[in-house]
Formats: C-alpha cells, sequence, structure tokens
C-alpha cells in the first residue's frame, strides 16, 4: 500500500461537479493499494500518517501531528501510485489491486483513521475526479508499508 501525504491548508475533491469531500487544515492522503496488500498494511499506513511530526509548534519546527493540531484528512484513492514506468513509455499498473480489493482496503484504511476520533473526508472510489488543493511548505511525504522508501 502506497501513500503520498500532502500538508495541506485546504482541499477539496469534486466528483462530475459536485463536491464530495473537503477539508481546511489537515492531510490530503493519495491511497494506492497493491495486489499483495492486506488490513495490515492498512494499520500500518494509517498509524503512520496519523503520527507524521509534520505541522510546525512554536518555533517553527515540524514537531506536531495532524492530531496535534485538531486537523482533518481527506483520503483520494489513486491506483496509479503502483504504476510502473521502468519499460517504455506506458506504465504498468499491474501491481494494483483488483477494484474489489482495493475498495475495501481503502475503506478500511479510512476507518482506522476515523477511530481514532479524527475528520475524515473522501473521494469516490473509482471516479474521475479533480482535486484541489493547498500544499502547505510544500510539504509532500511518501509512505509504502512494504517500507521500499
Amino acid at each position: 500500500m502506497r501513500a503520498v501525504v500532502q500538508r495541506v491548508s485546504d482541499a477539496s475533491v469534486t466528483v462530475d461537479g459536485n463536491r464530495v469531500g473537503a477539508i481546511s487544515r489537515g492531510l490530503l492522503v493519495y491511497l494506492g493499494v497493491a495486489q499483495g496488500d492486506t488490513e495490515k498494511d492498512g494499520d500500518y499506513l494509517a498509524e503512520k500518517v496519523l503520527g507524521l511530526r509534520i505541522f510546525t509548534d512554536q518555533e517553527d519546527k515540524m514537531n506536531l501531528s495532524v492530531q496535534d493540531v485538531g486537523g482533518a484528512i481527506l483520503v483520494v484513492s489513486q491506483f496509479t501510485l503502483l504504476a510502473d514506468a521502468r519499460k517504455g513509455r506506458r506504465p504498468s499498473y499491474s501491481e494494483a489491486a483488483e477494484p474489489e480489493k482495493a475498495n475495501r482496503l481503502y475503506l478500511y484504511f479510512v476507518e482506522q483513521l476515523r477511530k481514532r476520533d479524527i475528520i475524515v473526508a473522501t473521494g469516490v472510489f473509482q471516479a474521475s475526479m479533480k482535486v484541489q488543493y493547498i500544499n502547505e511548505g510544500p510539504v509532500t511525504i511518501l509512505l509504502d508499508s512494504t517500507k521500499l522508501f
């Protein structure tokens, strides 16, 4: 399971012109589910996302988590995070989980976040979405449950 985590001051997602999810200060998380992923991967990434100390404290040092600052999280599914572009010019998505499994683990990840009393908004699984955000910093962190990076 892979995630791109961005510190944002505002983020929203629309589908067919309808705003389906929005947050103010917090994290935008793009989540990709791989073929071999399980709930264990979701648990690991949820804990990692919640604990990332990427918000600034009173001394302007990144020492605070999204929970520490009372932020929210917008989670958007994105199978393209599993793209393999090492050969040729057209990426392969063969490592991405099939839609049924990917949706189940995406929803599992979201539920793990919500269990921690944090506001979580989402996009729509398999929809064509438009995501708008203001990346603060900019701060962007890459996470992988297999710890590739």
